[in-house]
């Protein structure tokens, strides 16, 4: 049998891909490549948005795998219910832990140390020391205790916190220490300086950080969100950045992109990335690895790495 695969790399550049398959290039161009009805191993083109991440899906009808390039899974859940029964959807889980863990660690330090203060005098030619908080003795809670988790904490270890607390879907052990559940969260918020959300975007996770949640943060705490914008409630953030009493560092934000004139660009106490926890030379050659490794065991019928869900089951 001939598998028709629809990458969003040209096949010439990824090494390790088996032989047998009709590899067609689509990073979501207007045209199709190919019938998506052919189409037996689809992987969505990376940092696309929704609609053309499913535009192809309702013609999908021999479609096996769908395979996204990002650990989060919302931008295709839309999609899902057009896709005909037994088709696995696998995240790239591991792909993006080192890039995300680096901007993490960036965003929080940056905060901390007032480096955009410093950007905007350098702009302006002024000298603007001062007394600015370290991480060294902080306690940070990490919301979402998945792989990219263990990874920003991997890299907060030399800091010397004061304490790492851990919070997950449900309670779990693990070598650092325990992993408390998310029912756990109103009595763990108040005792960190730092809160870094790195959850999927969810129906439970939706709004997970809004007015009840950032009141429980102790005055002064850095909320620093890496995993959706839908995971914190925008108009209750601004009310608390307006306040003065806690700061954020956003990679993500709730409308994105960001749209001229929103009062969040503004706001005090607030750093923001454009959503480039992922897009690193990090990302290519492990996306490439995860991708020959994949194709490899779908041809020889062997488990797929990284099944998040099977339609219909």
């Amino acid at each position: 049998m001939t598998y028709e695969v629809w990458l969003p790399f040209h096949p010439d550049d990824l090494d390790g891909l088996p032989d047998g398959p009709n590899y067609r290039f689509w990073d979501g161009e207007q045209d199709f490549p190919a019938d998506p009805a052919d189409c037996s191993f689809y992987v969505v083109p990376y940092m696309k948005g929704s609609d053309i991440s499913v535009r192809p899906l309702a013609e999908m009808t021999s479609v096996q795998v769908v395979q996204t390039l990002s650990a989060g899974i919302d931008h295709v859940q839309p999609g899902l219910q057009l896709l005909p029964e037994g088709v696995k959807l696998c995240n790239a889980r591991g792909v993006h832990d080192a890039s995300t863990a680096e901007l993490t660690l960036t965003l929080i330090l940056s905060s901390l140390r007032g480096i955009p203060d410093f950007v905007r005098g350098q702009d302006s030619e002024e000298w603007r020391s001062g007394f600015r908080p370290a991480l060294a003795d902080k306690s940070v809670l990490i919301v979402g205790y998945g792989a990219v988790g263990s990874a920003i904490e991997d890299r907060l270890v030399p800091f010397e916190l004061a304490r790492v607390a851990r919070v997950a879907r449900s309670a779990r052990e693990t070598a650092r220490g325990p992993v408390h559940p998310i029912n756990a969260l109103p009595e763990l918020l108040p005792e960190a300086d730092v809160v870094v959300l790195i959850t999927p975007l969810t129906e439970q996770t939706k709004g997970l950080a809004g007015a009840e949640f950032l009141a429980r943060m102790k005055d002064g705490a850095l909320l620093v969100n890496v995993s959706r914008g839908g995971v914190v409630d925008t108009k209750a953030l601004l009310a608390e950045l307006e306040s003065g009493r806690i700061t954020a560092a956003l990679d993500v934000t709730d409308p994105e992109p960001l749209p001229p004139g929103h009062p969040l660009w503004h706001a005090p106490g607030v750093l923001i990335s454009p959503h480039v926890g992922g897009p690193t030379s990090a990302f290519f050659p492990r996306a490439k690895r995860l991708l020959g490794d994949q194709l490899n065991r779908f041809v020889n019928r062997e488990p797929l790495r990284n099944v998040v869900l099977t339609t219909g089951s």
